[in-house]
């Protein structure tokens, strides 16, 4: 089967952030992805799964097969699986569709999410994968709509939204946090991102991870994570602290203080145990402690 992760390069115009180029609120600054190779791609991969796996073939031809885009195929997929009886997927379809056509950089978003999961996950063996079975794709998607609801001061819908994430996938991201692009959130269970944390571009965060307050502080109160960063399996980063690009937070570790610029901590409370040993830790996808230089 085609390993995605060796094409990352053929999806993507223009080059992206990388850990080294961080700068305050560096979301989703720069490039922009193929989405007419991309979308080429899935629908390869769908008829090929309708094709080899007959009880798959009515979900392809819905959500792939009948669609013209990239961003309708996502409409439809989260439809299906976001569906309620408050609001059914007939309802919902629509109004996904309409929100991805009024903004575009959503489908650009979703897409270098894609392609990020492809490069960071050997899970991930198709680039259609984290739209039909990856619930940290499908649920920074459902973060992503429900963001753009919030800034468009339509609160309650933005809400409902995300309660429906917390619901269907165990994720818990406030619409008002901002994420930028290329997010890897590998098997996402229990994450929970607060009210006024800020996610650079290029950022791995692994499952039971917190980026919480300290309590009942009002105002700036959660965390900044800069690109690059890799976020270890059940780590609390809790307050307004900042972790610099490039770093690594050990699984496991509650970190209450400032993280420098590439250096790895780990512990509770976490303390510095050495330089990264990757320029970009969050596309390494090492999760160990070892550091250059020890």
């Amino acid at each position: 089967m085609r390993n995605p992760i060796s094409e990352k390069s053929s999806l993507m115009k223009g080059e992206h952030n990388q850990a080294d180029s961080a700068s305050p609120n560096l979301l989703c600054a720069e490039g922009k992805p193929d989405l007419e190779k991309l979308w080429t791609e899935v629908n390869t991969e769908a008829r090929r799964i309708s094709e080899t796996e007959e009880r798959l073939g009515a979900l392809m031809e819905d959500v792939f097969l009948s669609r013209d885009s990239f961003g309708c195929a996502a409409a439809a997929r989260l439809s299906r699986k976001l569906a309620r009886e408050d609001m059914t997927r007939e309802e919902l379809f629509p109004l996904l569709v309409e929100i991805f056509q009024d903004h575009p950089q959503l489908v650009a978003s979703l897409a270098f999410d894609t392609i990020a999961i492809c490069d960071r996950d050997p899970a991930c063996t198709s680039v259609i994968q984290p739209l039909l079975y990856f619930k940290g794709f499908m649920a920074i998607s459902t973060y992503r709509i429900s963001h753009q609801l919030w800034k468009n001061k339509r609160h309650e819908l933005a809400w409902y939204f995300q309660s429906l994430a917390s619901e269907v996938f165990g994720v818990d991201i406030h619409p008002a946090a901002q994420i930028g692009c290329g997010i890897l959130l590998d098997h996402a269970t229990g994450l929970v991102i607060g009210e006024t944390a800020i996610v650079e571009d290029d950022v791995s965060i692994l499952h039971e991870v917190t980026l919480g307050g300290t309590g009942k502080q009002t105002g700036n109160r959660h965390p900044v994570v800069r690109s690059g960063v890799l976020i270890g399996a059940g780590a609390k980063i809790l307050g307004r602290v900042e972790i610099g690009a490039g770093a690594k937070i050990g699984a496991g570790s509650v970190v209450l203080e400032d993280v420098a610029p590439g250096k790895t901590v780990a512990g509770v409370p976490a303390i510095f145990v050495g330089e990264s040993s990757e320029k970009n830790p969050a596309q390494a996808m090492d999760q160990s402690l070892r550091c250059s230089g020890l």
